[in-house]
């Protein structure tokens, strides 16, 4: 089904035939552009080149063209609605996909919803401010089509809670653009959303690992039984994509220039050539990934395994799977500190799936680092990038309250903080990155910190006006 840009609301959910749920979000909408207006992006613009979602097939979906961002499109779109869906797990298993939310599961999926919906608008403040540095226009344009597809999948949550959830739906809604990131009183619901994004090295670290949990959130409710749910998901799935993106061909860009510039002086310290020394480079990578490990939740989780059971979250690529998908004769190891030792416990499947899916991340987060080294290596510089052991960094889970070194060693709190300043950035190591954060507004012109892009967007050179300034 086509997107109607004429409507007030642009939909593929037939929001005209429910005039009581379009007159509740048509009452929600002032109030979701007044939050853009003061915690969405700061730099002014007249018109950004953005893509917008125009259709859900799997051809053609996007339209690239200038918008004035306050008036960018947003609405509610759905992937298409299969034939004949059944539930792919848990104890329903086969029995028809839900239109409905069943009773004894409201709480639990309200809570899903609102969780989800709770991280959208939670990047876009912690990036308000970042278009002031950007490197260049072609990365300010992706930094703006982020925040407006981030406010969209807020959209998307909040038409479910709208459209299944009454009045105490309608109220959790209102409440995704109460809370702010970093507020003292108010915060966002999930710790890394309350973290700073202070310079584009973070912005990209974190498009790419944790927009990176974010598609296997995602992925997970994309099996739900809810069908509603699981189709707005599929649909958040394919913007997702280009976040990564951004931050994958981000980094490779700040390591392309890095061995560049270390090529040209012959040196590893690059920090006085105006670049990113890849020793700070790492320093990045193993906070991002570790803070992006603690949104998995705990290794062994109840919670987890009645979702499961009930159908309400599936695992990553749930039909795929070549087991019953029920999971109650199976088993799995996971993590434990034990007697100071790292070690693996043997526990029932079901309470793992956690754990399951956190693996599932780490492999796909191994591409990215095998990506950055062949960076390096046609640059002919003999260093590589890696990511930390599961348990470095961590505040959540088994390894909470535990000290584990980048290798996998598990130390007292003395060694830890003796040598927590190689591990994870220093004061020192985010006062020059911070330093390194001028903004280039000159179309085809790049900060020196960075490569160019190896192509434009949308077949559009690099060069192209892809933002024009207020």
């Amino acid at each position: 089904m086509s997107i109607d840009y004429s409507e007030k609301i642009p939909n593929n959910v037939d929001l005209a035939g429910d005039r009581k749920l379009q007159r509740a979000l048509e009452s929600w909408q002032p109030n979701f552009l007044n939050w853009w207006k003061t915690m969405g992006p700061a730099v002014p613009t007249q018109d950004v080149y953005l893509r917008t979602a125009v259709d859900v097939g799997k051809e053609g979906w996007a339209q690239f063209g200038h918008v004035a961002m306050e008036e960018y499109r947003w609405g509610v779109f759905l992937a298409e609605r299969g034939d004949d869906r059944r539930i792919a797990f848990g104890e329903q298993k086969g029995e028809p996909a839900w239109q409905q939310v069943p009773g004894e599961y409201r709480a639990d999926l309200q809570r899903l919803i609102v969780i989800q919906g709770d991280t959208e608008p939670a990047s876009v403040e912690q990036q308000r401010r970042l278009g002031e540095t950007a490197p260049s226009l072609y990365d300010l344009r992706n930094l703006f089509q982020v925040n407006v597809e981030e406010g969209r999948h807020l959209w998307a949550m909040v038409y479910l809670l709208h459209a299944y959830f009454g009045r105490n739906g309608r109220e959790e809604a209102e409440a995704l653009l109460q809370r702010n990131s970093g507020d003292l009183d108010s915060p966002r619901i999930l710790g890394a959303f309350n973290e700073e994004t202070p310079d584009w090295l973070s912005f990209f670290m974190f498009t790419y690992f944790t927009d990176r949990d974010g598609k296997y959130q995602l992925g997970t409710l994309k099996e739900s039984a809810f069908d509603p749910l699981s189709r707005t998901c599929e649909f958040m799935l394919k913007e997702e994509a280009h976040h990564m993106f951004v931050g994958t061909t981000g980094v490779d860009r700040v390591v392309g220039r890095t061995a560049e510039l270390m090529r040209e002086h012959d040196s590893d310290d690059v920090a006085p050539h105006g670049g990113i020394p890849l020793d700070v480079i790492q320093r990045y990578i193993n906070f991002h990934y570790s803070v992006s490990l603690d949104l998995f939740g705990s290794e062994r989780s109840t919670n987890a395994a009645n979702y499961f059971t009930a159908g309400l979250k599936g695992r990553w690529q749930e039909e795929r799977r070549r087991d019953d998908h029920l999971l109650t004769e199976d088993a799995a190891h996971v993590d434990v500190v034990r007697d100071g030792v790292l070690a693996t416990d043997e526990v029932p499947a079901l309470l793992a799936l956690n754990h399951d899916l956190r693996n599932e991340y780490v492999k796909d987060c191994q591409s990215g680092l095998k990506r950055w080294n062949r960076v390096l290596e046609k640059a002919g510089v003999d260093r590589t990038l890696t990511l930390p052991h599961v348990g470095f960094n961590r505040h959540v889970g088994v390894f909470s309250g535990h000290h584990v070194t980048p290798a996998g060693e598990l130390v007292g709190e003395d060694a830890w903080n003796a040598k927590v300043d190689r591990w994870l950035p220093s004061e020192a190591d985010k006062t020059h990155v911070r330093s390194l954060m001028r903004p280039v507004y000159e179309p085809g012109k790049i900060a020196g910190w960075i490569a160019p892009p190896s192509n434009g967007i949308n077949g559009q050179p690099f060069e192209y006006e892809y933002v024009h300034l207020a």
